[in-house]
């Protein structure tokens, strides 16, 4: 009797064992394989895009890389379980496959994979013809030949904007009273001097009177047929330079510039202005001159060589002077 209450006890104990047994020993269903390439909306291929599984199951996360042709394999995926596959690419959105169940050792191949571009925020820095004819102009008026003599009055940009009506004039009256142009008048005061024209005195007397005589007509020249009239008329009043084409056509557009300019509308015209303002200039200095050198020839002559100096000046700006020529970058 005792014998058999050992024994049934030690069977007892033996079915927990036996149990827990069988429990660690259950096979795990075989593993299966997910394939697929990664391509765009466009149906483009994506390399390189990182292939994962997303499982509700710690350690059955597997991943993987799309090779050159954005094909990519993931072996050992788990079966009999509920998984998602996500898909990331660098440029793209994070793509996310509706949930898979994989059959025991099942070869599942995804065909459906289709990557979004990431919408990519663009700011543009608008700005208004305005400005960007007051940076132009301050470009301009950067330009000096040998970096002395000021250049201002040439645009090198064949689309530069047109000028208010305020650039116009700022740009004439930083002109006139640049140091260079008083210095440009006290060396043509020397030469008008030694030829003893116009009729003033000789002496330190006749010097200045010459002096002043010479800046007052350049500067009555830049203000009226540079700002006043080019505002009135809405013409521009820079040389643009051309730099490329033919040689003729080139001195075509030099010698042309003094008679045609460009409207503010962007339309050639006949240049008002600058006849204009040489005519006004000439006008003018029979307010100061001497009885001698006043009168209407004299004011015709006087534009028709100031005219024959912008033809030249137009010829030596395409030819030469660009390159003696100090230049700023727009900002």
């Amino acid at each position: 009797m005792l014998r058999c209450t050992i024994c049934f006890l030690l069977l007892l104990c033996s079915i927990p064992r036996t149990l827990s047994a069988q429990v660690i020993s259950a096979p795990q269903p075989q593993p299966g394989t997910i394939t697929g390439t990664v391509k765009d909306t466009n149906g483009g291929l994506v390399p390189g895009a990182i292939v994962s599984i997303d499982s509700a199951n710690p350690g059955e996360g597997r991943v993987a890389t799309a090779n050159g042709e954005g094909f990519f394999s993931l072996s050992d995926a788990p079966s009999a379980i509920a998984v998602q596959i996500k898909i990331h690419a660098e440029g793209f959105k994070d793509w996310v496959s509706p949930s898979i169940s994989l059959t025991p050792g099942q070869m599942y191949d995804m065909t459906e994979i289709k990557l979004s571009l990431l919408d990519v925020e663009i700011t543009v820095d608008a700005i208004s013809s305005e400005e960007l004819a007051k940076q132009q102009v301050q470009a301009e008026e950067k330009q000096r030949l040998l970096g002395v003599i000021p250049n201002f009055y040439v645009t090198y940009d064949h689309n530069a904007q047109p000028l208010t009506a305020k650039l116009k004039f700022q740009m004439a009256f930083k002109t006139a009273t640049d140091p260079a142009t008083f210095g440009g008048a006290v060396f043509l005061g020397s030469l008008y001097q030694a030829a003893d024209t116009p009729d003033y005195r000789q002496g330190m007397a006749g010097y200045g009177q010459r002096v002043g005589a010479i800046y007052a007509n350049g500067f009555s020249d830049i203000m009226i047929g540079g700002a006043i009239l080019p505002s009135l008329l809405h013409q521009d009043p820079r040389y643009f330079y051309q730099g490329t084409g033919s040689t003729k056509s080139r001195i075509f557009h030099a010698v042309s510039a003094p008679f045609i300019a460009k409207g503010d509308n962007g339309r050639q015209q006949f240049n008002y202005s600058s006849i204009g303002g040489d005519l006004a200039s000439g006008t003018l200095s029979n307010l100061y001159y001497p009885n001698s050198n006043r009168g209407t020839s004299m004011v015709f002559n006087g534009a028709l060589i100031t005219t024959s100096a912008r033809i030249a000046n137009a010829l030596a700006q395409e030819f030469l002077l660009h390159k003696l020529t100090s230049k700023t970058q727009v900002p």
